[in-house]
């Protein structure tokens, strides 16, 4: 009874148009009242979930994010992957899947790189008489790509929910994003080539060097992050106090593009993000301590290893969930409510912790491309005004790269498990 209340307020709360955060926690409300817990703790919970160190982390990449986006990033990445691809069929193509790589390194969000790469990418292609629907369609999934790249906001919501190594989780999660951002350049390429798009001519050497200088402040914020992290200078949290403090510095006197009077408005946007994430956290961390004190992570997960003693049909079926659960909730907070449930299922096949979030982390990456709740899908459109179902064909390509990627996460463990540690 108390998995229905739970499951079936929240779905009601949804259809309702509540928040997804407002939903899990009436839900979880509903669960404390018919348990006859008292109502202090409803309270309690919600503040003890996030009244984390590990978290903390969360604020700090956002508002590192917030500043570099104000501190002209963007363009000088585009400069520098423009400078890079000009010379190759279809490069403006190629300039969206590069910069999708390099600033998904940066931001932690994959809604963020969407909505920066797309307001300056898709008016440029379509002016070059670009498909407005496979423009689109890069743009959305180049984007998203910043939610698998380190340091990935979703990949660290993982491991403080595992208690995982978030520096593995970064390292293993470098390959399969670097492969899906050159398996999108190499579809570009042959698109490109079939529709006669033109190449933007080729840069000097000089002017490559030049645009290399100009966005190498830039190019370091991962290779401080990733580095700090796995070399134990600092811990996830220290790591994202080191980089808003280093985007606020190269900002102000390097770019010199943040000044006095845009820091209100750059505090006040991470400060809204991250407490759009917070209350997601807190709303399903008190989701899954009544699902877990019901045992119904362990009911289900008998329940899925009793359907076959196949290994590979029951990592399929793990997929099959995710990629539901992720065309309905965004990576947050899908990744706390099943977290729960699937990973003892996938310590009991044998995967790997830091495997089974690259799992995770990608099939969600999918779901934030596809309808009904595609946030990444829905912004893309917006952007370049084209219709949700226009798009959907457009995606198809992209959707199936990622897929073979997935199943290569998936069932093959040496294409992560190379980055763990020792």
């Amino acid at each position: 009874m108390i998995a229905l209340i739970l499951f079936g307020g929240f779905a009601l709360f949804l259809v309702l148009g509540l928040p997804v955060a407002f939903g899990i926690a009436l839900a979880g409300l509903g669960g404390i009242l018919y348990q006859g817990y008292p109502m202090a703790l409803f309270g309690q919970r919600l503040f003890t979930s996030v009244d984390s160190f590990p978290l903390m982390a969360i604020p700090l990449f956002m508002l590192a994010g917030s500043l570099m986006g104000h501190g002209g990033i963007t363009r000088r990445i585009i400069n520098l992957a423009l400078a890079l691809v000009g010379n190759i069929r279809g490069s403006l193509a190629h300039v969206v899947s590069v910069s999708g790589v390099i600033m998904g390194g940066i931001s932690g969000s994959g809604v963020a790189d969407v909505a920066a790469l797309g307001s300056v990418m898709i008016p440029e292609m379509k002016q070059r008489r670009y498909d407005a629907g496979f423009s689109a369609a890069l743009v959305a999934c180049s984007g998203s790509l910043g939610l698998i790249i380190p340091p990935s906001i979703a990949i660290i919501i993982y491991g403080v929910s595992t208690q995982s190594s978030i520096g593995d989780l970064f390292m293993a999660a470098i390959a399969p994003g670097l492969l899906i951002g050159l398996l999108f350049a190499v579809y570009s390429y042959f698109y490109a080539r079939k529709h006669g798009y033109p190449t933007e001519g080729r840069v000097s050497g000089a002017e490559k060097w030049r645009r290399l200088k100009e966005a190498s402040w830039a190019l370091m914020m991962p290779v401080i992050i990733i580095g700090g992290i796995r070399m134990g200078v600092f811990t996830p949290t220290e790591g994202g106090a080191v980089v808003a403090v280093y985007a606020f510095l190269v900002g102000i006197f390097v770019y010199k593009e943040i000044t006095l009077h845009k820091i209100p408005a750059i505090c006040m946007e991470a400060a809204i993000g991250t407490a759009v994430i917070a209350a997601i956290i807190a709303a399903t961390s008190l989701f899954g301590w009544l699902l877990t004190n019901a045992q119904l992570p362990q009911t289900i997960a008998g329940a899925i290893l009793g359907l076959t003693e196949n290994r590979i049909l029951l990592l399929l079926l793990i997929n099959l969930m995710l990629l539901v659960v992720g065309m309905f909730l965004d990576s947050g907070p899908a990744i706390l409510l099943l977290t729960p449930i699937l990973a003892p299922v996938a310590g009991h096949l044998g995967v790997d912790p830091v495997q089974f979030g690259l799992i995770m982390v990608i099939n969600l990456t999918i779901g934030l491309l596809t309808p009904p709740v595609g946030t990444a899908m829905y912004l893309a459109s917006s952007i370049s005004g084209v219709s949700i179902l226009r798009l959907s064909r457009a995606m198809l390509p992209f959707w199936g790269i990622m897929l073979a990627v997935l199943m290569l996460v998936t069932y093959v463990p040496g294409f992560t498990s190379w980055a763990l540690s020792n």
